[in-house]
C-alpha cells in the first residue's frame, strides 16, 4: 500500500529523538502534511483526548514513536510508571487508529524485548523463548505487548500495521538529562563535565547546568552545590565513574537511520509483505465473492484462519549488526571529547543485559542498510551536543 504525498500522517512523538528525524525524513521526501502535538497539547494517556484528536485530525497513517523511556536507573526507580504509561499510550493510539480506519500504522519498540540470554545475534524468533532482563522488563513488557497488538489487530482485523524493534539510539534531540538518559548520552556528558570541571571552565558548566538542571540544581546555584550534586552521578574534577564492568555489549544506531529505515517500511512494506503475501493476501483477505472484508474495511473479520498456521514474530529487527563493550564506548567518548582524565567502572552497579546485539537479515531482505557507523555518530553528537 502506498501513501501519496498529500497524506496525512500523524507523528506521534515528533519532539522525541527517532519522532523528530523521522518527521525531518519525511519532509525531505516531500510529505509535508504533517500532523504533531507536544505532551502538553496531547496527552497520549488520556483515552478521551487521543479519541478527540483522531476525531478532529483522522489521519491516514500513524507512526507511533511516542514512549515513556530511560536507561537503567530509571527502568529501575519507576517500574510501574514504566508498563502503565507505555501500556496506555500503545492501547489509546491503536485503537483510535483502528476506530478511524488509519491505511498504515508503524509502531516503534526495541530490542529489550528479546530474553536476556537469548542467542546472539538476537532473531526476531528468539521473542518469548526465555525470562527477560529484570532491570528493563516492564519496559520490554509493554512493548511486546505493542507488537503483539499490531499483529493481532492485522490478523483478526485486516489492517496494516507494522512493528520495529530499533537497537539502542544516539542523535539529534537526545535525551542529556543525567536522571533519566540512557548509556551514551548520559557517559558524553559526564565526561564532558569532569572535564570542564578540571579546566575550570565555569561558564560552560553554569551554561550547561542551566540547559538541563540535575535534582533542580541548575547553573545559578553555588559552585559547590553543583559539584555536590554531579557527585551523586560519577562526575568529579577530571575523573568520571560509571555504571557496571564495562564489559556488556551495546550494538548502536544513529537515529537519522533509524528514521530513514522507519519511513522506508512506511512507505515500502506492507504486512503481507513480511508474512508471504501469497499465502497472505489470497487467503486472508479472500475475494468479494468468499464475503471476506478487505483489508480497509472498518468492520473487523473476526478471528484468525486455521489453514495459516501459527503467525507470529512479524516485527522488523533494525541495527547495524554490529557491537562494542561499553568500556570500548567510553574509550571512544573520551577520545571525541577529549577528556584526559580517568574513567572507573563501578562494578557494584548493574551491567544489564550481557549482549543485545540483533540479526538484521529481515531488514536487509526488505531493502534497507544502515548509513552511519559508530565513530562518526559519535563525533556528530558530542557536535550536536555541544552546540544544545
Amino acid at each position: 500500500m502506498t501513501l501519496d504525498k498529500n497524506a496525512r500522517i500523524y507523528v506521534a512523538g515528533h519532539r522525541g529523538l527517532v519522532g523528530s528525524a523521522i518527521w525531518r525524513n519525511l519532509e525531505s521526501r516531500g510529505y509535508t502534511n504533517l500532523i504533531g502535538r507536544t505532551h502538553r497539547e496531547l496527552d497520549l494517556t488520556d483515552q478521551l483526548a487521543v479519541k478527540r484528536f483522531f476525531d478532529e485530525e483522522n489521519p491516514d497513517a500513524v507512526v507511533l514513536a511516542a514512549a515513556f523511556v530511560g536507561g537503567i536507573m530509571a527502568n529501575s526507580l519507576y517500574r510501574a510508571d514504566f508498563i502503565m504509561q507505555n501500556m496506555k499510550i500503545q492501547c489509546n493510539v491503536i485503537s483510535e487508529a483502528y476506530a478511524h480506519n488509519v491505511k498504515k500504522l508503524l509502531f516503534l519498540g526495541s530490542t529489550c524485548i528479546y530474553p536476556k540470554n537469548a542467542p546472539q545475534p538476537m532473531k526476531e524468533e528468539a521473542l518469548l523463548t526465555s525470562p527477560l532482563e529484570y532491570t528493563n522488563e516492564e519496559y520490554a513488557i509493554a512493548k511486546i505487548a505493542g507488537l503483539k497488538m499490531c499483529e493481532s489487530y492485522n490478523l483478526q482485523y485486516g489492517t496494516n500495521y507494522i512493528a520495529v524493534m530499533p537497537t539502542n539510539l544516539y542523535g539529534p534531540n537526545d535525551n542529556f538529562h543525567l536522571e533519566n538518559s540512557h548509556v551514551m548520552p548520559a557517559m558524553m556528558r559526564k565526561i564532558y563535565l569532569a572535564k570542564m570541571i578540571h579546566d575550570g571552565n565555569w561558564d560552560k558548566i553554569r551554561h550547561d547546568m542551566n540547559a538541563r538542571p540535575v535534582e533542580g540544581i541548575d547553573g545559578n546555584a553555588q559552585q559547590e552545590d553543583i559539584l555536590q550534586v554531579l557527585s551523586k552521578y560519577g562526575i568529579y574534577n577530571n575523573k568520571v565513574r560509571l555504571w557496571g564492568t564495562g564489559k556488556p555489549l551495546r550494538e548502536f544506531l544513529w537515529s537519522e537511520d533509524m528514521a530513514d529505515a522507519s519511513v522506508h517500511v512506511l512507505l515500502n512494506v506492507d504486512f503481507s509483505d513480511i508474512i508471504g503475501i501469497e499465502k497472505y493476501s489470497s487467503v486472508f483477505y479472500g475475494t468479494a465473492a468468499d464475503g471476506v472484508v478487505d483489508r480497509n474495511s472498518s468492520e473487523g473479520r473476526g478471528g484468525a484462519i486455521p489453514s495459516l498456521g501459527e503467525i507470529r514474530n512479524c516485527h522488523i529487527n533494525v541495527g547495524t549488526g554490529k557491537e562494542l563493550t561499553i568500556r570500548e564506548l567510553s574509550e571512544l567518548v573520551v577520545k571525541i571529547v577529549g577528556f584526559e582524565g580517568v574513567v572507573e567502572f563501578d562494578a557494584s552497579k548493574p551491567d544489564g543485559t550481557p549482549r543485545k546485539l540483533i540479526d538484521v537479515e529481515k531488514l536487509h531482505s526488505l531493502g534497507w542498510h544502515h548509513h552511519v557507523e559508530i565513530e562518526e555518530g559519535v563525533k556528530r553528537l558530542f557536535e550536536w551536543y555541544q552546540t544544545h
